[in-house]
Order: C-alpha cells, then structure tokens, then sequence
C-alpha cells in the first residue's frame, strides 16, 4: 500500500512517514498543499494524509482540487483545529475521515487500515422517502441532484435508513461505523452526523437526521 503524506512541519513529517513505513506501507512525503497535488498527477495512492495548515496551499483547498480532479483516493485530513465547523468543513471539501493533532501514531494507522479495508455486504441501493442511496457511486440521491458520501457517512447513512425512525445511541454508532481497533473520540459521531445533515439538505432530502437529547440519534421523515 502506498500512502501521500502532506505535512510542512518536516520533524512532524519524517517521524510519521517512519512510522507509515515501519508498519510495512511505502510512504512519500509532500511539504505543502501544491507539491502534494503535484504529485497526484503522476502517482496512484490508497491513501492521502493531509494536513489542513501548510504554506502555498492549505488542505482543505487542495482536497477540493482533488476532487475535483475526479481523484477518488481516500484522505484522512490532520487538523490542530478544535471548532466543530473546521472538521465539517474538511468533509464538505471531499476528505474521508479527520485526526485532530496531537494525535497517537496508532490510531492513524487504524484509520489507515479502516478506510483500505474492503467494505462487506454493501448494499446495491437503499430507498428512504425521495433519497436513494447508492452502493456503487457512494452517492445519496433524489430525483433532480445527487452528493457523494466518503466511507464513513456511506456506512452512517445505511446504518440510519436500516434502523429507521430508531433512536440509535452514540455508542451504538460507533461500535457499527468506526473500527474497532480505533482511538477515535466520541465527538467524531456528532461531527459526521453535522456533514451528512447537510448533504441530505443540499438534495431536498424529504427526512432528516434528528438528535434526540441524552439517547441518540434517529432518521425520521420531515415534517
């Protein structure tokens, strides 16, 4: 497997990379937003890590190239930023999943592993109300637009259309949509639910995804 880091901080980068390579994956290093579109052009990555804060270009600038480059290469965003609307706003620009630094070499690695992992049992398509969700492009639709999902809100949302106007806990998501092997705090549901909330907005989804104070989460028709 070969992974594109894109760090500036070089003693931050050089340490990872090691690390990335120790546990038997190949890894380039890119120093800024540009030079690691540059080398996307020329070389087919599993995985892009990508810092958020970097010179000539930031990261959430360069994801949104990429994707807009058709580039569908899994990228794991790497954020000292806290505000929730920071993170959604790296899923909006296309990233798949977040660590927020200081972050344990461990758990980069299991989000590594997560995101290559082949998913099993995918569902061809699942219809709720006007949204269909689609297995094959990663998309959730209705009649007149469509959104990409990335891994993690494709599994949040089949989870949610499965367990239907059921109030699924926090914990519960969790343990169904993050590996088990992986660190990730338990912010990262609210954090996920806030991009998927507005995905299904920006297609006139006719359900919403609502909180329900101290139980969970549940997908419910709009009233």
């Amino acid at each position: 497997m070969k992974i594109l880091l894109a760090e500036d901080d070089k003693e931050i980068s050089n340490a990872v990379s090691k690390a990335i390579k120790m546990s038997g994956f190949d890894c380039d290093q890119a120093f800024d937003g540009q030079e690691a579109l540059d080398a996307l052009e020329y070389v087919k990555y599993d995985v892009v890590v990508m810092d958020v804060m970097m010179p000539k270009m930031d990261g959430i600038t360069a994801v949104k190239l990429i994707r807009k480059r058709n580039n569908h290469v899994p990228i794991i965003m790497l954020t000292a930023l806290s505000e929730l609307d920071d993170k959604v706003n790296g899923l909006d620009a296309g990233a798949d999943d977040y660590l927020t630094k200081p972050f344990m070499i461990k758990e980069l690695l299991a989000r590594i592993r997560a995101l290559t992992r082949k998913s099993e049992n995918i569902v061809e398509n699942s219809n709720i109300g006007n949204v269909t969700l689609d297995g094959q492009s990663f998309e959730i639709k209705t009649d007149s637009k469509s959104v990409r999902l990335t891994n993690k809100e494709y599994k949040l949302m089949e989870l949610l259309i499965r367990n239907k106007n059921q109030i699924l806990s926090t914990e519960k998501i969790m343990d169904e949509v993050w590996d088990i092997e992986s660190d990730a705090e338990i912010n990262v549901v609210w954090v996920f639910i806030s991009s998927l909330r507005k995905k299904l907005e920006s297609i006139d989804s006719n359900y919403i995804i609502k909180a329900v104070r101290g139980l969970g989460y549940r997908l419910e028709e709009k009233k």
